[in-house]
């Protein structure tokens, strides 16, 4: 079986990786809202989601796969108020048809973080045996 880290961290960095893909499967670490540079943005829940998802999405693009493709997702909110206002964007982010499976717990955040989202990926190998 062959491992294969997306994202891996530099010198001086936190020792984990953004995803990592083992036999078709493909974990990404937990998104936060984070801009290009690394900088959190602040925002109401709507903007840190959207920014966090989109963030989940690129990771999964980078590494060749698709939101469609997402088969679990794991959501830690700070603030059950924000329960909702998360789902909204979620939904922008991911169809009725690919739906996930996915779970949604109250978290005591770091920073100023509102939300942080992870996911699990499945995507079958090309041509096969």
């Amino acid at each position: 079986m062959s491992i294969v880290r997306y994202g891996t961290p530099g010198p001086g960095a936190l020792p984990f990786s953004r995803a990592v893909e083992a036999e078709g499967w493909l974990y990404v670490s937990g998104q936060v809202p984070r801009d290009a540079e690394g900088n959190i943005i602040s925002g109401t829940m709507l903007t840190q989601a959207r920014i966090t998802l989109g963030n989940l999405q690129k990771v999964l693009e980078s590494a060749g796969f698709t939101l469609n493709d997402v088969v679990r997702v794991g959501v830690y909110i700070d603030d059950p108020r924000d329960f909702s206002e998360f789902n909204k964007a979620y939904a922008e982010f991911f169809s009725t048809e690919h739906a996930p499976a996915r779970t949604t717990v109250q978290a005591s955040m770091m920073s100023d973080l509102r939300v942080e989202v992870e996911c699990v990926a499945y995507k079958a190998a090309k041509g096969g045996i």
